[in-house]
C-alpha cells in the first residue's frame, strides 16, 4: 500500500534541522536548471552525484527541478486541488487531501521546499531522454495512473528505465515517492518514515 506524503504518520516525524546549505548542482557538474530549481542540500546533491556517475556510459540524470519555494508549493497544491474539486463533487476535505497529496505535497511537509527532492529522469549525451511511460510532471488525472512507479500499465521499456534510475538512485539512500516515478528524496519527513530514521535532516528552507 502507497504511504501518501500527508499521512499521519509522515506528519508526525520530528525535525532535527541541520545547517547544510544550499548548493547548485551546476557546480557539480551535474545537469539540472540554472535558477533555484537547480539548487539542493549538500548532502543530497553529493549523492545525486555518486548516482550519477554509477549510471552506464553515455546516460545522465538530468535534475528538472530541486528547491521550490513555499509559495510555490502552495500554488501548486492551490491549482491541483481546484483542478480536482470538479471531478470528485462528493469528496470531502479530507479525500481531496488525499488526492491533491497523490502529487503535490502538503506545505508543511514537502520535501521540495526543504531543498531534500528532485523530480529528475535520465538522458543520453545529446539530451534526450529516455521513455520512462509518461512525461515528469503528468497528473494521474492525465497519465491515466502511469505515473505511479510501479504502475502495471507501462510498456517494459518504460518500466525497465524506471528500474534504472531506481538501481543508482537507491543505493545511495534516496527514496522515491510512489506516485510520481520522477520525484526522489533524502533528509525529509517522508524518507524518514520510508527509511525508519528517527527524524528529518531537513526543514523548509528559512524555518
Amino acid at each position: 500500500m502507497i504511504t501518501l506524503i500527508n499521512d499521519a504518520r509522515v506528519l508526525a516525524v520530528p525535525v532535527r534541522p541541520s545547517r547544510e546549505p544550499l548548493v547548485r548542482l551546476t557546480d557539480l557538474g551535474l545537469r539540472a536548471p540554472a535558477g533555484p530549481g537547480g539548487l539542493v542540500r549538500l548532502g543530497v546533491a553529493e549523492r545525486l552525484v555518486r548516482a550519477d556517475r554509477a549510471l552506464p556510459a553515455g546516460l545522465h540524470l538530468l535534475v528538472v527541478e530541486g528547491y521550490r519555494t513555499i509559495d510555490a508549493q502552495r500554488a501548486i497544491i492551490d491549482d491541483y486541488r481546484a483542478s480536482l474539486v470538479p471531478l470528485h463533487p462528493d469528496a470531502g476535505a479530507a479525500e481531496l487531501d488525499d488526492l491533491v497529496s497523490r502529487f503535490v505535497a502538503p506545505a508543511d511537509a514537502a520535501p521540495h521546499v526543504a531543498g531534500a527532492a528532485v523530480d529528475c529522469t535520465v538522458v543520453d549525451d545529446d539530451g534526450r531522454p529516455l521513455w520512462m511511460g509518461t512525461a515528469i510532471d503528468d497528473t494521474p488525472e492525465q497519465s491515466g495512473g502511469r505515473c505511479f512507479t510501479a504502475s502495471p500499465d507501462i510498456d517494459d521499456v518504460a518500466r525497465d528505465n524506471r528500474a534504472l534510475m531506481a538501481s543508482v538512485l537507491e543505493p545511495v539512500g534516496m527514496v522515491n515517492y510512489e506516485t510520481e516515478w520522477w520525484h526522489w528524496s533524502h533528509g525529509d519527513r517522508y524518507w524518514a518514515c520510508r527509511t525508519g530514521a528517527t527524524a528529518a535532516r531537513y526543514a523548509a528552507v528559512g524555518a
